[in-house]
């Protein structure tokens, strides 16, 4: 079981995302994010108006570039919360920016049961969180293996997961650069998926692995389709 300090820091991480504050700051950094960036990156879009889908929702991105997040989450006005390491919330101010910007700590040593908790409980309160379904970034135009967190949140909450293919960002950004080459980026925002038991019950274990599969599917539809408006738009 996590440990109450870290119930603690989530706890107040929540509390300075939704003070006055702490959605200012989000709202100026959202702003840097559409005035400076995706002109940079010539940013479009493919039916964001999905990301607006109320409840509980889970974004499921592939993970090409550490870019892919910040571009993606201010394609909606909805509040993006993302799982993020515990270290990055010892205090201080990269603590509250990091609280500010929707990142709630989590044991990454406590295998995953600790995220997954987390992530339940804002999903329970109707929130909207970034899940990347194929865990850490990753190289190439095929989706990799796909963990089934994501199927396992939408079995316990009723969350609908939204497949989001984001093509640009590993040429602009990859592992171990320091500043981003200009690239054309698109975000191509699948439609929800929902995974409900057969006969209304708890999820079978074969269900959700099939929503998993499902789930990688429509993945490299929505990824193909994002590489190719990438590369071939010139505008």
């Amino acid at each position: 079981s996590q440990s109450p300090d870290l119930g603690e820091r989530q706890k107040r991480a929540l509390r300075v995302s939704s003070s006055f504050t702490g959605r200012l700051f989000r709202k100026l950094v959202w702003y840097f994010i559409r005035i400076f960036l995706y002109p940079y990156f010539r940013v479009r879009g493919s039916n964001q108006h999905v990301l607006n889908t109320p409840g509980p929702v889970i974004l499921a991105p592939v993970h090409r570039s550490n870019l892919d997040a910040p571009l993606l989450v201010v394609q909606t006005p909805r509040m993006i919360h993302a799982l993020a390491k515990e270290s990055l919330f010892s205090g201080g101010l990269i603590s509250w920016i990091m609280a500010a910007l929707g990142g709630v700590p989590v044991n990454r040593g406590a295998a995953d049961r600790d995220a997954l908790k987390a992530a339940e409980s804002l999903l329970e309160n109707g929130s909207s969180i970034i899940v990347f379904p194929e865990g850490t970034r990753q190289t190439g135009s095929t989706v990799g293996e796909t963990y089934d967190g994501a199927a396992f949140l939408a079995a316990r909450t009723k969350a609908k997961v939204i497949p989001i293919g984001i093509g640009g960002t590993e040429p602009a950004l990859p592992p171990g650069s320091k500043f981003p080459k200009r690239s054309r980026v698109r975000i191509v925002v699948g439609q929800p998926m929902e995974l409900a038991s057969p006969d209304g019950g708890r999820v079978p274990t074969s269900v959700r692995k099939q929503f998993t599969q499902d789930l990688r599917d429509e993945l490299q539809k929505v990824f193909n389709q994002a590489l190719s408006e990438s590369n071939i738009d010139n505008s």
